[in-house]
């Protein structure tokens, strides 16, 4: 197999001299307009929905009687077709491929009524595919309670999909796993971290769509599968000029704009996003009233469309980023004046280039490149810093290829193709103990770094390292009649610190039972995970036997090398009539060699980390309703049970590194739920929006007892809600003892009887937030130009909550104190 960069270089080059379709994932439908007799009806209007996630199109049909649209989002749709003096036509079209489908819409005249094939209520809002997924459009995005700086995507996709648990700092659990998300931006996969104090993420304006993809994944995703975020960005091909501007102003200082702007002819089109935001509550904060946490966030996006002729499109995305931020400091730290900060800058560039053969075979081929570079810099002076003072300087360059070929042929949708890509990982990294009381006794290694002394010098770290991988896949959906069977085949090879290859057969089966709109399906899918690549150089350079004597805390000496999982999912899709709609998923994941990320201290700065392997379990629930009059409802719940088994490799493990053999890990969390309620009045009016979110409470590990907690010092026991004897702990004032035994603790769940690692663990108290939105599309009811106005609240009740505290995994952080929003926007 050619390395990679000689691919990316060759590809690169074919894509520009190439003379054009939909890009990504998207698909294109054209619908041709006739009457009975066959003769094209001209300024037809057709018009493309999707019931459930509101996407709509509009389109008249031309001399030829043919209305196209592009950069449809895989789904299933809904068409409508009407005209002057004929009676109106409607449709239902799945799309689920690139090839372009083509569909004919013979209109009778007006007042002869024809025999139609009467579907069931609700038909066109179920899909029958093997997959669990959830689909969001630019409409529900626009409107959620998405007030976390930098890292709005995240929040999108935590609020939406089932299943899904929120974590800090825009960090999330997919289905009882840590960040194993690949995303696939216009078909671009990135399977690197999105989190805000990783990376930097797109906008969310610059989006038209996502399908959260959560079970039975097909073989063309890899690396990180646990959830697949398939999304297509908005674009100007086709359309007139338009744009918006939004200045917003906020809670914590929070000052930010947001714009766009786009348009195009029918060959040619532009779009572009440029936002900027600047918030003193940038990261999560380990203290509820945030300490030192300013931050700032500025992007671009631009995506340039061409159809070079019939058969020939290109296409090419432009992101740049950047994050800059204090690191929040907690109490004792905010005494020392220390003064952390980083930052994060990205770019990435992605042509594209897709060319059609006849009207069943479409070859797409999409190479990118990628960067992420991560500065930390310590307080001025190291003395400041405690109980560690930290350095660090991260490159992660990520460029490669993807080709696929599609074929549509009766009842096959045929799909393979091939991707390389080769990670650049360069690592710089300093520490030193600062804190004269460090605790030596656990880690003796670390006395030489111990700068409170002379002979005290900093630990100094530096590499670079390439890892290359090669996939190749194969999938067919085949359909016929009621039955949908997915097979595919990924084979990936991985070298990198080591050398790895996996077969994953996929295979999922659904059964549409068309008189009660119900969809059965059931999956399987073998997935090769690959080890995070932040820090992952240093992070396999600990364990047993490794630097220093084991003083980072890792069990095993060996570098970090790529999982297997099993994964099996069962699920239906129910319609209730055209007004509501039920899925669910169970799921059972097996994985030898999992992987997470262990903090440093309470810093942003995490490392990976693997386990023996893990056995996780859950549901995933969502109901959802079309829009009624106005209103959509729609309700998502999730419970998962993660446990993970020792030993682990890897990491710098401060925080009480975990040597049981099966624990429960701070992904399980016994249930989640988040409902929305939206009304609009109008296409333009008025809306208002609710979000209720619940979470049971993960996993948090360091307090299990009386004990644990009267160790704690008095801004720790504060953060917990401490209180015994009536007599609750402040920053002044420390519990010592606790006669009697009878004490309260608000903000963590610690057990009753005796705590257990897998069976009976301490957990973070259960939350409620409550956020809502209202607002206007047109404040002056004008036509071209609408004036918007937004007023949104998180946290309504201003809930002091937790989501962790003293994690091995993630440090301690609060949940967001009540936040406002005021938003003026313009739209052309």
């Amino acid at each position: 197999m050619l390395r990679s960069y000689s691919l990316v270089a060759i590809l690169t080059v074919c894509c520009w001299q190439a003379q054009g379709q939909s890009s990504g994932n998207a698909g294109t439908v054209e619908v041709v307009v006739e009457d009975q007799q066959g003769r094209f009806i001209v300024g037809a209007k057709v018009r493309i929905l999707n019931r459930v996630t509101g996407f709509t199109r509009e389109a008249n049909s031309n001399e030829e009687g043919k209305a196209r649209f592009r950069n449809v989002p895989p789904n299933q749709y809904h068409v409508e077709t009407e005209a002057s003096g004929f009676e109106q036509v409607e449709q239902d079209v799945a799309v689920r491929t690139k090839v372009p489908i083509t569909i004919r819409a013979r209109l009778p005249l007006q007042g002869v009524k024809s025999s139609v094939d009467v579907e069931a209520p609700g038909a066109d809002l179920i899909e029958n595919v093997p997959h669990a997924h959830t689909d969001v459009s630019q409409d529900a995005l626009s409107k959620m309670p998405l007030l976390s700086p930098g890292s709005q995507l995240s929040d999108a996709i935590m609020l939406s999909a089932p299943g899904v648990t929120s974590d800090s700092n825009g960090f999330f659990h997919p289905l009882g796993d840590h960040a194993q998300v690949t995303f696939a931006i216009d078909g671009q996969p990135i399977s690197d971290q999105q989190s805000k104090q990783f990376s930097t993420q797109i906008p969310l304006n610059a989006l038209q769509s996502m399908e959260l993809i959560t079970g039975s994944q097909p073989a063309e995703f890899g690396d990180k599968t646990s959830l697949v975020v398939n999304a297509t960005t908005r674009s100007g091909l086709g359309q007139r000029p338009h744009g918006s501007f939004n200045a917003q102003y906020g809670s914590f200082g929070t000052v930010a704009e947001e714009s766009s702007i786009g348009g195009g002819t029918s060959r040619f089109g532009v779009f572009a996003v440029f936002n900027a935001l600047r918030s003193g509550r940038f990261l999560d904060t380990p203290e509820f009233r945030p300490i030192h946490a300013v931050g700032n966030n500025g992007s671009a996006f631009v995506r340039l469309d061409f159809l070079a002729s019939a058969k020939d499109s290109l296409h090419l995305n432009l992101f740049s980023a950047r994050n800059w931020f204090q690191v929040p400091n907690t109490f004792d730290q905010k005494f020392n004046s220390q003064d952390q900060r980083q930052k994060v800058v990205t770019f990435n560039i992605a042509p594209g280039w897709q060319h059609t053969f006849g009207s069943t075979l479409l070859l797409t081929v999409s190479p990118f490149v990628r960067k992420d570079e991560v500065n930390y810099y310590p307080s001025r002076g190291f003395a400041q810093d405690t109980p560690v003072t930290v350095s660090q300087n991260r490159g992660l360059t990520n460029w490669g290829v993807r080709s696929d070929l599609a074929w549509v042929k009766g009842i096959h949708n045929v799909k393979a193709g091939v991707q390389a890509t080769e990670t650049r990982l360069e690592e710089r990294f300093s520490l030193g103990i600062t804190d004269p009381d460090f605790d030596f006794e656990g880690a003796p290694g670390l006395k030489p770094f111990d700068l409170t002394t002379p002979a005290g010098r900093p630990f100094q770290f530096a590499a670079r390292r390439s890892i290359r991988q090669q996939a190749l896949f194969v999938q067919d959906s085949i359909t016929k009649g009621p039955w949908n069977l997915s097979l595919g085949l990924r084979y990936d090879e991985y070298r990198g610190l080591v050398s790895r290859r996996g077969l994953q057969p996929r295979a999922g089966l659904s059964y549409l039972l068309r008189p009660s709109s119900t969809v059965l399906r059931a999956g399987y899918s073998r997935a090769f995970e690959t080890p995070y690549n932040e820090n992952l150089l240093l992070s396999s350079s600990t364990g047993a036997g490794g630097l220093a004597q084991n003083i980072f805390g890792g069990f095993g000496a060996a570098p970090l090398e790529p999982g297997r999982r099993n994964q099996f999912n069962v699920g239906l899709q129910q319609a209730f009539s055209r007004f509501l709609l039920l899925d669910a998923d169970y799921f059972w994941k097996f994985t030898d060699n999992a992987f997470d990320f262990g903090t440093l201290l309470n810093s942003p700065i995490t490392f990976p980390i693997s386990w023996k392997k893990s056995k996780i379990d859950g549901f995933a629930i969502r109901l959802s309703t079309p829009v009624i009059h106005g209103f959509q409802v729609g309700t998502t719940l999730g419970h998962s049970r993660a446990r993970f088994f020792g030993p682990s490799n890897g990491g710098l493990l401060f925080n009480s590194p975990l040597e049981t053999e099966v624990f429960r890990i701070d992904h399980d969390q016994a249930l989640q739920a988040t409902s929305h309620v939206r009304y609009q009045w109008k296409k333009h009016g008025p809306w208002a929006a609710f979000t209720y979110r619940y979470d049971s409470g993960m996993v948090a590990g360091a307090v299990s007892s009386l004990n644990d907690a009267l160790g704690l010092s008095a801004a720790e026991q504060s953060a917990i809600g401490f209180s015994c004897g009536g007599v609750v702990a402040a920053l002044d004032r420390r519990i010592e003892t606790c006669p009697g035994g009878k004490f309260l603790v608000s903000r963590l769940a610690i057990p009753t009887g005796e705590a257990n690692a897998d069976h009976n663990p301490p957990r973070v108290a259960p939350r409620h937030i409550l956020s809502l939105g209202v607002g206007t599309e047109n404040l002056f009811r004008r036509e071209r130009f609408r004036t918007t106005l937004r007023l949104s609240a998180t946290n309504l009740t201003n809930k002091v909550a937790l989501y962790n505290f003293q994690s091995t995994f993630s440090g301690t952080h609060f949940v967001s104190p009540r936040a406002y929003q005021a938003e003026l926007g313009f739209v052309f």
